[in-house]
């Protein structure tokens, strides 16, 4: 009576447990328990047995429980002969996900770019960045650098900055993490903004019409696969040659440049030559307003000239070459610089570096770069909640709670850390909806042609770039001093494999 809590007499529970032990019958590893368990003292349920195996009778239950809702059979009618994500699609959302925007620039980038059956996106985002200077700076209508001139240079960068990690790690186990994860894609299409910016400091830019795309540009899994076979054969060769102790690092030079002038030959044959970074080139063009013009340059000066005055100013006082990365991890401190120990493409230049925000700070800077007139370069996880063909990219999307009764619900960096998520494409902001100060939408410019979205173009909501954006490059002019004085510090150091070395 009172506050302590009423017990069976302990005949009773005794009765009841042997009850119990007899009606959790194990066969062939499966359990069959009944739902009225007993409770006693510690108030505990009785535990079942546990087996690492999948018992028969158990699945066929799961079926036999699942086929008697209706809801089920409908789901399986439908589910099992259609794709799952066009049958759970909200219509309220795509509604919703109006190609409507209050905060707009005035000079977006035309026409929309294709990167085809290549992992460039993120020299078609760079470039659809710088070309936006290019267009103010020369008052042109439409145009594109060339993607595959950065492209060429990419490839053989990577190649060299390999064979160094190669020759740098030799004391390494060959069968160790570090040295298989070199050995898995040594180069690969992917890239980050800073070996972008790497790659237009030593060998400038180029217009496209000067440097179009080849076959193998816009096809480039035949290529890196025999560049890739080719490098991993002078990995061993380099290693074994590492291991003679009179053999110092000084004298495989010769070794290691043969090796880069026959990975010169594939790219030079496949890609075709590129034009010399130091060479005048011609660039002949009509502007918007139909005048012809002829600019004699060299790519390194083409380059260099965007942080000319006369650039700057046009471009909204933006120097394009000054632009950092911010990144959002939430597995790490904020106000933190991060790097990756191991990756980059340009030995001697800069590494991949970014300074670890919240998404606030990320969202604030780009919605003033916007207002500015600026396009923004960004990173994210797009096969996520997404469309190609309706280019929408909404956590809302796609309801399979709905459909299957399961609740998906890592959290970003639980997605992080299991692998679930990383950096896979990088695009193009250039607008936003803002309501009340706070942003609903944001229009995504994309490399996927103009055949994806509408006419080329994406809009992403707001809760989707919470979940899976990732990066966003700006201006330092738009955050504040305490994180622009995070670029001094020393980065923190993740490993090769962490999903923040991953390459857009």
């Amino acid at each position: 009576m009172g506050a302590a809590q009423s017990k069976l007499p302990e005949p009773v529970v005794e009765e009841r447990l042997t009850e119990r032990l007899h009606a959790l019958k194990v066969e062939e590893s499966g359990i069959e328990a009944e739902q009225d368990y007993v409770y006693v003292n510690d108030q505990r349920a009785p535990q079942i047995m546990y087996s690492p195996t999948i018992s028969i009778n158990a699945a066929q239950q799961w079926e036999k429980e699942l086929m008697e809702d209706p809801k089920n059979r409908l789901a399986l009618s439908a589910l099992s002969s259609n794709d799952t994500a066009s049958i759970l699609t909200q219509r309220s959302t795509t509604i919703a996900d109006a190609q409507t925007f209050n905060v707009k620039i005035d000079l977006e980038g035309a026409p929309i770019t294709n990167q085809h059956s290549s992992g460039r996106c993120w020299l078609f985002a760079a470039t659809n960045v710088f070309r936006v200077a290019v267009m103010r700076r020369h008052n042109l209508k439409e145009f594109q650098l060339s993607q595959a001139y950065l492209f060429f240079w990419d490839k053989l960068e990577k190649a060299n900055y390999f064979l160094e990690q190669i020759l740098d790690t030799a004391g390494e186990d060959l069968e160790g993490r570090l040295v298989q994860r070199l050995l898995e894609s040594p180069v690969g299409d992917g890239g980050q903004w800073d070996m972008a910016a790497n790659l237009v400091e030593k060998y400038g830019l180029v217009p496209q019409s000067l440097y179009p795309d080849s076959y193998n540009a816009m096809n480039s899994r035949s290529m890196s696969s025999l560049i890739t076979t080719k490098l991993r054969e002078d990995a061993l060769e380099l290693r074994k040659l590492s291991s003679d102790p009179a053999k110092a690092r000084s004298s495989l030079g010769g070794i290691k440049d043969n090796m880069m002038k026959e990975i010169h030959l594939i790219l030079t044959l496949m890609l075709g030559p590129p034009p010399n970074p130091n060479k005048e080139m011609t660039w002949d063009f009509y502007n918007k307003d139909d005048k012809f013009s002829s600019v004699k340059i060299t790519p390194l000066n083409f380059a260099k000239e965007l942080s000319s005055k006369a650039s700057v100013n046009a471009n909204a006082g933006t120097d394009i070459h000054e632009l950092f990365s911010l990144v959002n991890d939430p597995r790490n401190e904020y106000g933190q610089l991060l790097s990756v120990s191991r990756l980059g493409n340009v030995v001697g230049l800069r590494p991949v570096r970014y300074v670890n925000v919240d998404m606030g700070v990320i969202k604030k800077a780009c919605i003033s770069m916007l207002e500015k007139d600026l396009p923004v370069f960004f990173g994210s996880d797009v096969g996520k909640f997404s469309n190609r063909t309706s280019g929408i990219m909404d956590t809302d999307l796609i309801d399979y709670e709905l459909g299957f009764n399961v609740r998906l619900g890592l959290s970003k960096a639980g997605r992080l850390m299991t692998g679930e998520s990383q950096m896979t494409h990088a695009m193009v902001l250039t607008a936003v909806h803002v309501i009340d100060g706070k942003p609903l939408r944001w229009r995504v410019q994309n490399s996927w042609g103009d055949k994806a979205g509408t006419d080329g173009w994406f809009v992403m909501s707001d809760k989707w770039m919470d979940e899976f954006v990732y990066q966003a490059v700006v201006d330092p002019r738009f955050v504040s001093k305490d994180i622009r004085d995070v670029l001094n510090k020393e980065p923190k150091m993740l490993p090769l494999w962490d999903p923040m070395g991953a390459l857009a």
